[in-house]
């Protein structure tokens, strides 16, 4: 039997109450890939080898009527998520041009530096170097 997460993290969850404008952030924006979405409950993108889900907070801690929902969940408060990219200059200019500042940048003890900034919702996202946890991307 192999440690849970050792081939890498499958998914990972966001809330967001406005999906369509989380849909236009991630899809447009971020130009992450749509890879599922159902009105009014989630829309799915996928980063890379994961999938970053982003569920209406009040459906996703309702019991689905779905035999594939999986059961209520949610967070509270602002969550967090980083995506890697080797071109972090080149983020910063695509996110302010699209007008969503730059919360802060940080460089890392290892060199590696991100950027954060927030999504519609609140929510805080990192890009940074993929050195910063000696991935690759």
């Amino acid at each position: 039997m192999t440690t849970p997460g050792t081939t890498g993290l499958l998914e990972a969850a966001l809330y967001a109450d406005d999906l369509d404008a989380a849909e236009r952030f991630y899809g447009q924006t971020l130009g992450l890939p749509v890879v599922l979405k159902m009105e009014g409950r989630h829309v799915f993108f996928r980063a890379g080898r994961t999938i970053l889900l982003i569920f209406d907070p009040a459906a996703a801690a309702t019991p689905g009527d779905s035999p594939l929902a999986a059961p209520p969940h949610g967070a509270r408060g602002p969550g967090h998520a980083c995506l890697a990219s080797e071109d972090l200059d080149g983020w910063e200019k695509h996110l302010t041009g699209h007008d969503i500042p730059i919360e802060r940048r940080i460089t890392w003890p290892n060199g590696a530096r991100s950027i954060y900034f927030r999504d519609p919702a609140g929510n805080s996202l990192e890009i940074a170097e993929p050195k910063l946890w000696h991935a690759t991307p």
